[in-house]
């Protein structure tokens, strides 16, 4: 295992980790996998994702559970990200085209999905 290599920002920033369970069948999972690569992702969702200030974003997959990190400003507000995303063109046409994956209503914003993680650990200089 080589680990990940991290873009280092300038300033704090704020971390926030999320989970989600995604349909555990292979053939839809490998097709989310897909939709989720550079080649495939929708040049607007990831617009969108900065627009709102969020710096980075990953996804990392172990069967059929999803977690996803987010990096964003120390005064980043959450909700307030949230609301403004899912006014954002093609927003909504992507969450209710995952939501096959995903096992949730296709109206469903992306904050309704995913399920904040609560950090039980950490370890910094």
């Amino acid at each position: 295992m080589e680990g990940y290599i991290q873009r280092l920002s300038d300033g704090k920033t704020k971390r926030y980790v999320q989970f989600l369970e995604i349909s555990n069948d292979p053939e839809l999972i490998a097709q989310y996998r897909k939709w989720h690569s550079e080649e495939y992702s929708w040049k607007e969702i990831r617009d969108g994702i900065r627009e709102v200030g969020i710096l980075e974003m990953e996804i990392y997959l172990i069967g059929n559970r999803l977690t996803m990190i987010v990096d964003a400003p120390a005064d980043f507000d959450w909700q307030e990200a949230m609301n403004r995303l899912a006014t954002l063109p093609r927003q909504a046409e992507w969450e209710a085209f995952v939501s096959k994956f995903q096992g949730c209503a296709a109206d469903a914003r992306s904050d309704e999905k995913w399920q904040p993680m609560e950090r039980i650990f950490h370890l910094y200089e």
